[in-house]
């Protein structure tokens, strides 16, 4: 009989941790961090979401949002992101796992200069480091502003906008100052291609009857 009651005691004890444990984890506190990441960071707690000039969502700022054939060559009228292992799939993250000294990453490493300097029209030397090296996660929609201003003239005369003007707008998207001081100023190509596609397109001849 005391055994029985040892254990109904143990049981009951156990039951009571659990229901205080669920109420706790599973209930109050997932609520409180709700609660304090909307009245904290709402835009980064709803993750991070990009309107169009409609107000409506467009994407999220955390994620590159590439155009890209099934050989991951991405579409030459906008400003391409970092190279992906996963050809920028949301529903996959990952990297390449290829080590510095594995020759496959070289040859990967000297197709894409080759590449990028052929469509930029631009030497070789002038291709930077982010554009031929992928991501940790294969989804960073930043690049450096070096590899943004190499793209100006493209995007520019892809859209039949003054470069001047779209390299106002990567001026603008520039993150710099105190949001990059732990790392290098940056260019959101999420951000800065919604702004290339907001902006007024030159007005087209009339066509002769």
């Amino acid at each position: 009989m005391n055994t029985l009651t040892g254990y109904l005691r143990q049981a009951g004890t156990a039951l009571r941790f659990l229901v205080v444990a669920t109420v706790v984890l599973g209930l109050a506190y997932p609520v409180a961090v709700f609660g304090v990441g909307q009245l904290i960071a709402p835009y980064q707690a709803n993750g991070s979401i990009i309107r169009d000039g409609t107000g409506a969502p467009a994407a999220s700022a955390l994620l590159a949002q590439a155009a890209a054939d099934a050989n991951g060559v991405q579409d030459p009228r906008w400003f391409h992101a970092r190279p992906s292992a996963v050809l920028w799939d949301p529903a996959s993250s990952s990297a390449s796992n290829l080590g510095p000294n594995e020759p496959k990453l070289l040859d990967a490493v000297t197709a894409r200069r080759a590449a990028v300097a052929a469509a930029e029209s631009v030497g070789e030397d002038k291709v930077p480091a982010d554009a031929v090296t992928a991501s940790g996660s294969g989804l960073d929609p930043d690049i450096s502003p070096e590899y943004a201003r190499l793209q100006v003239a493209r995007v520019a005369a892809a859209h039949g906008l003054g470069a001047e003007a779209v390299g106002s707008m990567v001026e603008k998207h520039t993150t710099g100052g105190l949001l990059a001081f732990l790392g290098q100023p940056s260019v959101n190509v999420t951000a800065l291609n919604l702004a290339v596609a907001a902006a007024p397109q030159p007005s087209q001849p009339a066509q002769p009857k």
